[in-house]
């Protein structure tokens, strides 16, 4: 059986720091590229970064970019989002997702899905 499971979310002020996690068992971990999708209440879900299976490539949404950082360590099944500089505006539940093919940017690529974690920046 598969489980996704992240970790890491929490209360943070604004221009500070997170470091999610997302740990994987029951698929094979380095052949699936990951992703991370953020959900805010009312708003569709948001591409935030994937990285490919070996780690070599690693793609941000416009939201991420300069601030984020995706990284993964096949050895330990596990997928990190690294997020810096926060801002209100990146409230959200974080999900973490994996996927075989397709545009790493699209959600609906992407079979295995975690239950979220929740991220709430304060100003």
């Amino acid at each position: 059986q598969v489980h996704v499971v992240e970790s890491g979310g929490g209360l943070v002020q604004a221009g500070g720091s997170l470091r999610l996690s997302c740990a994987a068992s029951g698929l094979t971990f380095s052949s699936y590229h990951m992703g991370w999708f953020r959900q805010a209440p009312g708003k569709e879900r948001d591409f935030v970064a994937a990285i490919n299976w070996s780690g070599l490539s690693k793609y941000y949404g416009d939201s991420a970019r300069g601030r984020f950082t995706i990284s993964r360590d096949n050895a330990k099944r596990t997928v990190y989002l690294q997020m810096n500089s926060l801002k209100p505006e990146d409230t959200a539940v974080y999900y973490c997702a994996g996927t075989q093919g397709g545009i790493l940017s699209n959600y609906q690529n992407y079979i295995q899905w975690g239950q979220g974690t929740q991220v709430t920046v304060s100003s």
